[in-house]
């Protein structure tokens, strides 16, 4: 696993400004000579921005055009930041400071302070989320773990778009922000967390930005002194820019245009933090002189990974779409991107970590080999798989799937109910495994239905979701097993995934993999509802989501794997779609004009084109997972018979009483909607409908027919008689 570079070498030491350009493509040449003016890089993924950028400031400290004192390049992260700070080093042009936004803003807070202000700085909140706590507490609204850490994004989203408390709900309902409690909620604990700061002389990373904002607002002389320090400015990851940071490099150019920015459009992928890609997209019509540059050579992926890459985005909409680049393969050809579908999510993990396993036995190291997934709970299959495959691996971005806090008060909750036996409550009357962990855990906070919103109380949704499906995977292998079996068996599947203290294959999500790139990547559970994830709702959400998956398939050098399964269990029903982001680009998808994209991995199950799932109504397109359970949009008109409706929600209580378990155990009142529409009167009519797997179709179907057949559960159809 490296972070993106050129793959030529650099030119340590070079003794001349010339020296410097040696190695450099027209159009990098042209990004390191153009020093003056505003400069805007476009620049594709793979195509050497990073080493465009040194170069550019390396050539005018050699040439003298620029002193190392003056330029100030800033980043995203510590990481990029230092690898470009190494870079220049190499290039003779060490003295250059080369930063996060953070990072240069609290050197000049720390400086100017005592000036500007008085006094001490104020201490720097490593960690809010235990103010937000304390904040949340005060206003007496109870946050859990995964709300905790959402409303904290809130606030961080919230600071970063200059969004004061009072405002956050109106900002929030305008910007579609799917906000994990009541938005006033959110504005009181928002208020009462600035306070609790201000009252113990502290202040957080988004205070920071806005602090230095405010002095060299308010404080001209301040201002001006920092820009006679910094006379030229390079951003990396234009795209990225909140508006806060943009307002903070408005200040330090002044009247100025000495800017050089980078980046790249279709990899926007972190809108949900304040970042925007507005400020690049809007940068000629700011500087209309401004000098553009496209690098789109790319050094890293094969002709093949770049075909699948310029291929998904041919099929982009919006204005970042209209700003695309296509990308052209600079390295030798190479083998086709494999597409696998399998039965089930444990076939496909099965299946990949078969497929690395080879890799590796052919030679490809270990740590250049990437599994890559939409959600951070996907982790646990593949840890397990490849675990059983005796291939080392690491998790990236994320705790280990045992080691999260859910997980691990989920697993205290089935080992104390596991001891008390008959006497828990919530077990009475169960008998079957798994409706015993669905009972237990809806204590810890599952539900049937997943929670509307992305972030950290979907992650703990999914995390929690996984150990149901274990323990019914566990229970179809083992009939007879109890719920102490089963902690055992959790318990022995902890010990068995700790990874050897070695380098392994890494297992990221896509946004933790941003920025790096691997000989080998497979892209896993590529369907719909996940890639695109199912809450994304808009079609800015819709194509953020592909820009996420395009940023997937360019992390890879020369082996390419997509993979989906048709089923979440073995035996399930094979419902699930490909992402539709492939359609036109799979085997068995051909859109008018589209080639097929590659073979179809061997031992993988084939299956002809499928056509995306629409509204019966208006015949829309639906992604939504409520609207596929009633296969039509919210808002079309129903057809449901209300009276069949409320005779099946009352034989669900009675059924949900009886196995003291909550009612959404046995079916779902979107389920309900759904069959009360449909009124089914076979049992294959019944099982066509979303929410009703064979398990349930075996154990309620008679009931269910009988009711919508005009009868009582527990008896025959008379027709059937």
């Amino acid at each position: 696993m490296t972070s993106a570079t050129h793959s030529s070498s650099l030119t340590p030491g070079a003794d001349s400004a010339d020296a410097v350009l040696l190695g450099l493509d027209p159009e990098q040449r042209e990004v390191a000579t153009t020093l003056r003016g505003p400069v805007c890089v476009l620049a594709g993924a793979g195509t050497g921005k990073t080493r465009a950028i040194t170069h550019r400031i390396a050539y005018g400290v050699r040439s003298g055009q620029l002193m190392p004192a003056s330029v100030l390049a800033v980043t995203f992260t510590n990481r990029a930041a230092g690898e470009m700070r190494g870079r220049l080093r190499e290039l003779g042009a060490g003295g250059v400071q080369a930063r996060t936004f953070h990072s240069a803003a609290l050197r000049q807070l720390q400086y100017f302070w005592p000036k500007a202000v008085g006094g001490d700085v104020p201490r720097l909140l490593e960690r809010k989320i235990q103010f937000v706590a304390e904040a949340g507490a005060r206003c007496r609204i109870r946050l859990d773990r995964g709300e905790l850490r959402d409303v904290t994004g809130e606030i961080e989203w919230a600071k970063v778009t200059q969004t004061v408390p009072a405002d956050y709900p109106a900002a929030a309902r305008k910007a579609g922000r799917e906000a994990p409690r009541d938005l006033a909620e959110i504005a009181q604990i928002y208020g009462t967390y600035e306070q609790l700061k201000r009252d113990r002389g502290m202040i957080d990373f988004e205070d920071v930005l806005l602090l230095t904002v405010g002095i060299l607002q308010d404080r001209h002389d301040i201002a001006e002194q920092i820009r006679t320090q910094y006379q030229h400015f390079v951003v990396d990851e234009y795209q990225d820019v909140s508006p806060l940071q943009q307002r903070l490099l408005d200040l330090w150019l002044g009247e100025r245009d000495t800017l050089c920015v980078v980046g790249d459009a279709s990899q926007t992928i972190y809108s949900f933090t304040g970042a925007t890609p507005d400020h690049l997209l809007n940068f000629r019509t700011k500087y209309p002189q401004a000098t553009l540059v496209k690098l789109v050579r790319d050094y890293r992926s094969t002709p093949q990974v770049v075909h699948l890459a310029n291929g998904l985005l041919a099929q982009a909409k919006g204005r970042a779409a209209e700003h695309r680049l296509e990308l052209v393969s600079q390295r030798e050809t190479g083998p086709d991107p494999v597409y696998a579908e399998y039965t089930d999510e444990p076939a496909e993990a099965e299946g990949i970590a078969h497929r690395v396993r080879d890799l590796v036995a052919a030679g490809v190291p270990a740590g250049e080999i990437a599994v890559l997934y939409r959600i951070n709970a996907q982790s646990e299959v593949y840890e397990q798989a490849l675990a059983d495959a005796g291939v080392p691996y690491q998790l990236r971005g994320a705790e280990r799937f045992f080691e999260r806090a859910e997980v691990q008060k989920a697993i205290l909750a089935l080992r104390g109910a596991a001891r008390s036996g008959g006497n828990d409550r919530l077990l009475d009357d169960v008998v079957e495994l798994g409706s015993q962990v669905r009972a237990v855990l809806s204590s810890t906070g599952w539900s049937s239905e997943p929670p509307a919103g992305s972030g950290a109380v979907r992650d703990q949704w999914e995390s929690l979701a996984a150990l149901v499906r274990l323990a019914e995977d566990f229970a179809r292998s083992r009939p007879s097993a109890t719920l102490a079996d089963l902690t055992v068996e959790l318990d022995e599947r902890k010990a068995a995934q700790h990874a050897p203290t070695v380098q392994g294959v890494t297992l990221a999500s896509l946004h933790a993999a941003k920025g790096l790139e691997w000989d080998a990547v497979f892209l896993v559970g590529l369907t719909d509802g996940m890639i695109p994830i199912t809450y994304a709702k808009t079609d800015e959400q819709v194509e953020e989501e592909r820009r996420l998956l395009y940023v997937g398939v360019t992390r890879a050098r020369h082996h390419l794997t997509l993979s989906w399964a048709l089923s979440r269990t073995p035996g399930g029903r094979g419902s699930r779609r490909p992402s539709r982001f492939l359609n036109g680009l799979r085997p068995g998808s051909l859109a008018p004009g589209s080639r097929p994209g590659g073979p179809v991995e061997p031992g993988a199950r084939k299956r002809g084109r499928r056509g995306p799932a629409v509204c019966r109504v208006c015949r829309k397109t639906l992604t939504d997972a409520g609207e596929l359970k009633l296969m039509r949009c919210e808002d079309c008109p129903s057809d449901m018979d209300e009276g069949l409706y409320e005779r099946l929600r009352d034989w669900r209580a009675v059924q949900a009483k009886e196995q003291g378990m909550p009612g959404y155990c046995v079916f779902t009142d979107k389920t309900l909607m759904a069959i009360a529409e449909a009124a089914p009167s076979q049992e294959g009519e019944l099982s066509m409908i979303s929410g009703v797997g064979a398990r349930k179709l075996e154990r309620y179907g008679a009931d269910v027919l009988a009711i919508c057949a005009g009868g009582e559960p527990g008896t025959e159809d008379p027709d059937d008689a």
